[in-house]
């Protein structure tokens, strides 16, 4: 694994608690991002990654979670904090970061969900984001996925 790719990864470990994080306590990026960087090692985290994603997560985040509202099952607010966090990671990333291929977000959102998140939500996950992936990257997905 290079270490961009590694960074990255460790960027979005660090995402899914920052969001977290704000979905409990409403304090803003800047204090979050602040936080994270007095309490972790951000040495080998792409903190350029981390700090894009969480002001962008924070100020967009009702936009965001228009996204992917009407794919899931159940009312938002009855979704955990942590799966809640991961959509929009997700989320965002599908939808703004059209340099990250939709397969990448989605696979890094189910390593995501079986390490913080409660049993079974890796399906939960998985299951929204390939329905988002396909009305947000149409031409990229029926590419991949054989234009099913």
């Amino acid at each position: 694994m290079s270490k961009g790719i590694s960074e990255r990864r460790r960027a979005r470990d660090m995402l899914v608690q920052a969001l977290y994080q704000w979905a409990l306590t409403g304090h803003s990026a800047t204090e979050i991002d602040a936080q994270f960087h007095a309490e972790n090692d951000m040495e080998r985290v792409d903190v350029d990654y981390f700090q894009e994603v969480l002001r962008a997560v924070i100020k967009q985040s009702e936009a965001i979670d228009a996204q992917f509202v009407d794919l899931i099952d159940r009312p938002l607010k009855d979704l955990d904090p942590v799966s809640i966090s991961i959509l929009r990671l997700a989320t965002y990333e599908l939808t703004e970061r059209l340099d990250i291929p939709f397969k990448v977000v989605i696979n890094e959102a189910i390593n995501l969900a079986k390490k913080f998140g409660p049993s079974e939500s890796m399906r939960f996950i998985n299951g929204v984001l390939d329905k988002l992936a396909a009305r947000a990257r149409p031409v990229e997905f029926k590419a991949v996925s054989g234009g099913s």
